[in-house]
């Protein structure tokens, strides 16, 4: 056999043979291994662009199988907000004590509904995409981040929709500075979405299941909001009062309620509380979804 002619097989052999090639490990990483929590924040920011198209993309083509297409964005929450209007402004009496019902009954909707909707969406984002978790190495988060900022773009044609509702219904509410205060009340439950949508997309990503168990607690959570009736119309006790003021939604709705409709200033307890459950589940649920990156969206069956 003629003898081979290649430097690199030729060397490969007789440094085997010379005995054991030492290797230092130290500076070796294993491949898909969870980065440090900056540098998993950059990889986020670096995927940026894509999450920006991926959520355009999903707005334009979510209703478009649909004779009216988006215009069910709007058509939704108004066709919601007639029903629960005649189920509890009417048959129940809800509206008994509730200056203009109309338009506290719309702000709950609208609102309770884009967070319910979009935290639902958010929580399964990573199984829905699978394969696309799969086939490409980025940050998992990208995925949940993705959907937030999806239903957010819907979002504010609901708002715009919302605010000329409360304009056109009587008692035909007058704009003020106040309404300006819109802005960060939407940006903090924007953040508090988030917040949610990364905690639960973790735990549906492990327990398929819990998807089904997360749309009754949403079911609960929108009652125990206050979208339909107002708390202080059957709630005497003040400590059972003070523990139902203490759920964020509330107030989200008790604060865009105050400055929308009645003219007064929220407390700074009620940003407070906002304020800090909106805090706790961002930070909270971004370390939650850090530490377990690898192995999200993986298809449990391998």
């Amino acid at each position: 056999m003629a003898k081979s002619t290649r430097p690199d097989v030729t060397d490969t052999t007789a440094a085997s043979s010379a005995g054991t090639v030492s290797v230092q490990m130290g500076g070796l990483r294993r491949v898909g291994a969870r980065p440090g929590l900056g540098s998993y924040l950059q990889r986020l920011w670096d995927v940026r662009q894509f999450i920006v198209y991926e959520a355009r993309v999903s707005v334009g083509a979510q209703n478009r199988d649909h004779l009216l297409g988006n215009i069910w964005l709007v058509l939704t929450p108004i066709l919601n907000g007639a029903t629960y209007f005649l189920i509890f402004g009417l048959i129940l009496g809800t509206s008994r004590g509730v200056e203009n019902f109309l338009g506290f009954l719309t702000i709950g909707v609208f609102m309770f509904m884009f967070t319910s909707r979009t935290v639902m969406q958010g929580a399964n984002s990573l199984t829905r995409k699978n394969t696309v978790v799969e086939a490409f190495n980025f940050p998992r988060i990208a995925l949940p981040v993705s959907t937030v900022l999806r239903e957010s773009y819907s979002y504010l044609i609901t708002i715009v929709t919302m605010l000329v509702l409360l304009l056109a219904i009587p008692p035909f509410e007058v704009i003020t500075w106040r309404w300006l205060l819109l802005i960060p009340v939407v940006a903090l439950q924007l953040v508090l979405i988030m917040g949610l949508v990364l905690v639960f997309a973790r735990v549906v990503s492990k327990v398929r299941d819990f998807s089904q168990v997360l749309t009754f607690g949403l079911r609960v959570w929108m009652y125990a909001s206050g979208v339909f009736y107002s708390f202080e119309n059957f709630i005497t006790h003040p400590g059972l009062l003070a523990v139902v003021q203490f759920n964020p939604m509330h107030q989200v709705l008790d604060i865009t309620r105050q400055i929308l409709l009645y003219g007064t200033d929220p407390g700074w307890d009620q940003w407070a509380i906002l304020g800090g459950w909106t805090l706790i589940l961002l930070v909270g649920g971004t370390l939650l979804f850090w530490r377990a990156d690898e192995s999200l969206g993986r298809d449990a069956s391998r």
